[in-house]
């Protein structure tokens, strides 16, 4: 077993972090594609393409461990992978309804509790973490949180009756529509973290092989090709009844040249996406006995950056003092929530 240390492991997480709340914005760049095509692009090297690479050479063994791995392992990571694969569709069309900031800020609030409660139904502990030392600390901050995306949707609604949509350059027709993707992006979004719980034993057999600090990376191709082929079915039926397929190639009528600068940008867009949980793999390692606490700091991580885009593509210039003040105050209690429920499983 490999040394930990929970300082690492949350600087880690910050990095995924980072990542994380900045991979969508490579399809800014790309011009002239449609949303279907960017996406199958991004999806093939997010969930398939980076996850095998890394994979085989940061795991020994890596092909004989996931033909070994116990079946129900493999099934159940498969399967949630795939449920959450609704949540990315859901995630990455929100994000042209309401923005960047907001997106991130309420999915990624609900993920964060959802993903940290369900495995402690699941896979057992939740009395015994919240009657524990640091217990009662942790849920406190989940009630916090509630309070926080509260918050945060009420600002903005706001700022959709004070924003013209046609002067902040998102592509939405209203706010409605982009709230309830956001809320099923959330909770599917922490579907995700219950994929990787059940693909532990994947983990576990590449410890045994001597993959230390990078184990997490046998376990993820396994999650993630289930979210791929949910989304290659579904983005594949959209591109064929489109007919967006030709804008892989020079019959579209687009230059040999843009058409290449568009696949960098949405693989680079997917590559990014994939480096989240390389970092979370290894930061989730690194947080030893405080592991189910992970969750919970990578979210925190992705609010805090993804609000730090959000005003730099000033998605939140044209608001009012009061609406942007609102907004700050919840992001605001959104961290501060996760920085509670961090210290309180320190605790335990």
């Amino acid at each position: 077993m490999i040394p930990s240390s929970p300082i690492i492991g949350t600087l880690l997480h910050a990095v995924g972090g980072v990542s994380a709340s900045s991979c969508y914005v490579p399809y800014q760049k790309t011009k002239q594609w449609s949303w279907s095509t960017f996406w199958l692009v991004q999806a093939m090297f997010a969930w398939i393409l980076m996850p095998l690479i890394i994979g085989a050479i940061t795991v020994p063994d890596f092909f004989y461990i996931l033909a070994h791995a116990p079946s129900k392992a493999i099934w159940m990571a498969f399967i949630l992978g795939a449920v959450y694969g609704f949540g990315s569709m859901s995630f990455g069309v929100s994000i042209r309804y309401i923005g960047y900031s907001l997106t991130y800020t309420l999915a990624i609030g609900i993920s964060a509790i959802v993903g940290t409660i369900l495995p402690l139904l699941i896979f057992g502990g939740l009395t015994e973490h919240f009657q524990a030392p640091g217990g009662n600390i942790v849920l406190f901050g989940m009630v916090v949180s509630v309070v926080g995306v509260g918050l945060c949707g009420w600002a903005g609604f706001k700022r959709e009756h004070e924003v013209n949509p046609k002067q902040d350059g998102l592509k939405r027709s209203n706010m409605f529509i982009g709230l309830i993707l956001t809320i099923i992006a959330g909770v599917l979004s922490g579907v995700f973290n219950i994929s990787l719980e059940f693909g532990q034993p994947i983990a576990d057999i590449a410890a045994e092989h001597g993959a230390g600090q990078f184990e997490g990376n046998a376990k993820m191709i396994v999650s993630t090709a289930g979210c791929w082929v949910v989304n290659m079915v579904w983005f594949m039926v959209i591109a064929i009844k489109n007919k967006s397929l030709k804008e892989f190639s020079v019959k579209s009528g687009l230059p040999r040249k843009l058409i290449f600068k568009n696949f960098s940008w949405s693989a680079l867009a997917g590559t990014m996406w994939f480096l989240q949980f390389f970092f979370y793999g290894m930061g989730h390692v690194n947080m030893g006995k405080f592991q189910y606490a992970s969750w919970v700091l990578h979210m925190s991580m992705l609010i805090f950056f993804s609000y730090i885009i959000g005003v730099i593509m000033k998605e939140w210039k044209n608001v009012s003092g009061r609406t942007y003040a609102l907004l700050i105050v919840a992001l605001l209690i959104l961290v501060s929530s996760f920085v509670i429920i961090a210290y309180g499983g320190m605790q335990g």
